[in-house]
């Protein structure tokens, strides 16, 4: 509990800007608290007054209605507008904050966790926030203010009777109290599922084409039909802790209103109490019924608001990725390794004791078997992986020692897995750091990259919007968009992971005339690749092996050596 009040607290420090607009809704829902107790005291004057037989005091009862209707209106109307104002802004705020945080965690992250899971957490779970924050202040607000000015009346008219109904107070906190660990459970199992629920509509959406060709709808089909399914049934539960929790409390309310009317209708009780007096007091501890069982309820919406705030908080505590460098110097291109480990968290060796010195300029080729360690070596270049072990070394400097924005701005990557956006042509290849690039220098870009031609045959050219993911391009054009993004980078290291693979044999022929004339710009070049034509004119090739070096040497003494390489060659290689 203590816990939960701790995150609770952190929800409401959200609030602190809008003091102000809480104010306004403190206002309305007073006006609303004010009528609500007026209702009965309105009750007492005209049975009062129907006794008395004074028609000059009936005659203003209808106004007074009217009067009454009219405030209640408009407080409802200021307090729910202007929690609805904190809430959407509220939302906006801690969505802001959390994509804020998603860019700056580490790569290992988004490893460690689907990507139906964290779109959940920025879509659903923030969402759910409003129910811990805005929707339940708005209710315990409301609700509570009519409950006070309510039991004020009643303290006020017959205190004696009034302790009847307090009495009961604690046995009503024990069924929340118990309602509210179930909820909480049932909270968290929601949102769990709805992670699943969302992970298998991303890996649908984003596999459509290999779905489609293996005659997969059924599977995944029956893949969205049981992640639902979960997500229905922990839903279903949470109603149903929900719509057992009001009746016991409402039950619990007729059994204080029972006993109080039987206490009330004593002629020693009633004394000399009016009609007026005893009607208003009976109907006031009617209307006393709404709000408590209204505040009971809003413990389902605390309880899923909170356990959406643990979800949201765990993100935003986690650590960044650390910036360790503070250098920031003009790279030539100078790399070398110098016993570099790289072990992931279940103590695999990924990289082990590894040891290369690549000169500035110099065009390195690495190829092996998969998993041989080629991408985590390049990964730990752009430090998305840290050394855990040895020490790497750009220009002689420490890789940790170098500010992380200056070292990825000099280091250009173009992966096997072609990442486009939903913006236009030029916004893909001018992407990032290149935004505001001249117009002549993208063309000129796109033409080394042989991709200006088919660009021009686009629609709109350049200001052609791309579709999700760029698959209204071919993947040899989608290829060429982002080596064009690469060469316009124009850094003096650059990084090809199988860069050519989804290119045909004439879009390769192209491309590899490009990045032969940007590899003799004193370009420090490493290439992952499994074509020959991609490595044979390397300066160096270099064979890995579970994380190590087997051999090194050009693509000629290689093949003589008849080792490795050569079977690699021999297998893989051949065109």
């Amino acid at each position: 509990m203590k816990q939960d009040f701790k995150v609770y607290l952190r929800l409401l420090s959200y609030l602190k800007p809008y003091w102000g607009i809480a104010l306004l809704v403190l206002t309305g829902f007073g006006i609303n608290a004010a009528t609500e107790v007026s209702v009965a005291k309105l009750l007492k004057y005209i049975i009062d007054a129907i006794q008395e037989g004074s028609r000059a005091n009936l005659d203003w009862f209808p106004a007074l209605i009217v009067l009454l209707i009219f405030f209640r209106g408009l407080g409802l109307f200021m307090g729910g507008y202007y929690t609805a104002v904190i809430s959407r802004r509220l939302v906006f705020s801690i969505r802001q904050e959390v994509y804020a945080k998603l860019l700056c965690l580490p790569s290992q992250y988004y490893l460690d966790n689907s990507a139906g899971h964290i779109t959940a957490k920025i879509m659903y779970n923030v969402e759910q926030l409003t129910a811990a924050s805005s929707e339940s202040f708005k209710i315990m607000v409301k609700d509570g203010l009519v409950t006070l000015g309510l039991l004020g009346y009643l303290l006020y008219t017959n205190w004696r009777l009034t302790l009847c109904i307090i009495v009961f107070v604690p046995l009503i906190g024990f069924l929340v109290r118990k309602a509210s660990k179930r909820m909480r459970k049932l909270s968290i199992q929601v949102q769990n599922t709805m992670g699943d629920v969302n992970h298998v509509v991303q890996e649908s959406i984003n596999g459509q084409a290999v779905v489609k060709s293996f005659s997969g709808e059924a599977s995944e089909q029956k893949r969205f039909y049981e992640s639902s399914e979960e997500n229905l049934k922990r839903g279903l539960k949470m109603v149903v802790v929900q719509n057992l929790n009001s009746p016991l409390v409402q039950l619990v309310m007729a059994i204080a209103m029972s006993l109080i009317v039987w206490l009330a209708l004593r002629p020693q009780i009633l004394g000399n109490t009016t009609a007026g007096e005893f009607v208003a007091y009976i109907t006031a501890a009617g209307l006393l019924a709404k709000p408590v069982k209204n505040l009971t309820d809003v413990n389902e919406k605390l309880q899923r608001g909170i356990a959406a705030a643990y979800s949201v908080f765990e993100l935003l505590d986690l650590p960044e990725e650390q910036n360790t460098g503070v250098q920031k110097p003009k790279l030539h291109g100078h790399i070398r390794f110098d016993h570099v480990s790289l072990d992931y968290a279940d103590k695999v060796h990924a990289i082990k004791d590894f040891n290369l010195n690549i000169k500035a300029g110099e065009t390195v080729a690495l190829v092996g078997r998969s998993g041989a360690g080629k991408t985590s070596l390049v990964n730990l270049l752009v430090r998305f992986q840290e050394v855990s072990s040895g020490e790497l070394y750009m220009d002689n400097i420490p890789i940790k020692d170098i500010d992380l924005p200056c070292l990825r701005q000099q280091v250009a990557m173009v992966n096997q897995q072609v990442v486009l956006f939903n913006r236009t042509v030029r916004d893909n290849i001018a992407y990032g750091q290149l935004e505001g690039a001249k117009e002549e220098d993208i063309v000129a870009a796109a033409k080394a990259a042989y991709a200006h031609d088919f660009i021009m045959n686009l629609p709109q050219g350049y200001d052609t919007v791309l579709g999700a993911q760029g698959l209204n391009l071919s993947g040899g054009q989608r290829q060429r968009i982002a080596i064009a993004r690469a060469i316009l980078k124009d850094a003096p290291i650059l990084i090809l992971d199988e860069a050519t693979s989804a290119l045909d044999n004439e879009s390769e022929h192209f491309i590899q005339q490009a990045f032969d004339q940007a590899m003799q710009q004193d370009r420090t070049t490493i290439v992952i690749a499994h074509r020959l034509s991609t490595i044979e004119n390397a300066d160096r090739i270099v064979v890995m092996d579970k994380g190590e070096i087997v051999e090194q040497g050009t693509h000629t003494e290689l093949l003589n050596l008849r080792g490795a390489y050569y079977q690699l060659h021999q297998r893989n290689f051949e065109e």
